[in-house]
């Protein structure tokens, strides 16, 4: 018996906010030491892992310091030739 995964659909809320996000034209993104500039709403701005680590900051975890790079900074990257944004 096959298992089908269900994606859940981001909600009005987050989708706004990720919209807001993504044209401030921001590239990184930092957690950890009880600060965090994003949350667990904003996967599609920040990948998966991006956004479960804010998150994880958010509620009080203990989260290493560390950065998330956009998905848009990915995708811009791949489609300019692999080169970095200036």
């Amino acid at each position: 018996m096959a298992t089908t995964l269900r994606k859940k659909s981001a909600g009005k809320k987050s989708s706004k906010k990720i919209n807001k996000a993504a044209k401030s034209g921001r590239m990184i993104y930092f957690f950890g030491a009880q600060k965090c500039d994003g949350d667990g709403t904003m996967k599609a701005l920040l990948g998966g892992k991006g956004a479960n680590l804010a998150q994880m900051t958010k509620i009080g975890l203990p989260v290493p310091c560390g950065f998330t790079i956009t998905t848009q900074v990915c995708i811009d990257y791949y489609d300019t030739g692999k080169k970095f944004p200036k």
